[in-house]
């Protein structure tokens, strides 16, 4: 505990936002925040910020529910590659349709599967 206030007193603070990107779609605002982590690694905060009205008129209340993950360096590739495979099948259900049960197989091609051929 009196390590993280000497490391805030200092200006160390681990919350500190590096570069920031904030993203509009509709009642969402996803940030994408560039933080700094104890051990000194880059890491990417995402954000989900939605805008919650509770109420109507003059009784109406405000509040924004909050999701966050954290993304580090290592897993950038697999992320950004996840990512990507899952927008082009719903690009592709959205041009074909809905997938039929007689064919379960994905319309896109998904990583290779690792086979080990062991010779003694």
């Amino acid at each position: 505990m009196e390590e993280m206030k000497k490391k805030n007193e200092t200006g160390m603070n681990d919350k500190e936002i590096l570069y920031s990107q904030s993203i509009k779609a509709g009642k969402r605002i996803y940030y994408l925040d560039v933080k700094r982590s104890r051990k000194e690694d880059l890491f990417i905060a995402i954000t989900e910020s939605k805008k919650i009205v509770t109420g109507e008129g003059a009784d109406s209340q405000v509040n924004f529910e909050k999701h966050k993950i954290f993304l580090y360096r290592e897993d950038f590739d697999k992320f950004v590659r996840g990512l990507q495979q899952a927008m082009a099948y719903i690009d592709a259900v959205d041009s074909e349709g809905l997938p039929s049960a007689e064919n379960e197989a994905s319309p896109l091609p998904t990583e290779p599967e690792i086979k080990i051929d062991i010779e003694f």
